[in-house]
């Protein structure tokens, strides 16, 4: 496994917040469908990790790209296969959804 010379941003839950409220990050959920059905972040995109495409998603222009999941994880992969697309730069919330719920955030629930 090769290690990524370019950084990935890890972003705290309160920040993606503040920047998700204020127009600038387009917020991508990886996680599968049946999860995001059952809970999510409002404004958050589904994208899942299982047919993701880096190629697909947009440059960062206006608004930046930043990925999510339930804990980290995946959500990091995205955004090291967002690297290994040509973007100079990737971006994920570190901890997931359940540390956007532990740091008070709301979710959408059916």
């Amino acid at each position: 496994m090769t290690k990524n010379l370019l950084p990935i941003e890890t972003l705290e839950a309160t920040e993606v917040s503040r920047l998700l409220h204020d127009g600038k990050i387009l917020l991508i959920d990886v996680r599968e469908p049946s999860e995001y059905a059952s809970e999510r972040i409002a404004g958050a995109l589904l994208y899942p990790l299982s047919t993701f495409d880096a190629k697909a998603l947009p440059d960062d222009g206006a608004r930046r790209v930043v990925f999510h999941c339930g804990s980290g994880k995946r959500s990091l992969s995205a955004a090291e296969h967002r690297l290994a697309a040509g973007q100079k730069r990737a971006a994920h919330m570190g901890g997931g959804i359940a540390a956007w719920k532990a740091a008070g955030l709301p979710v959408l629930s059916p």
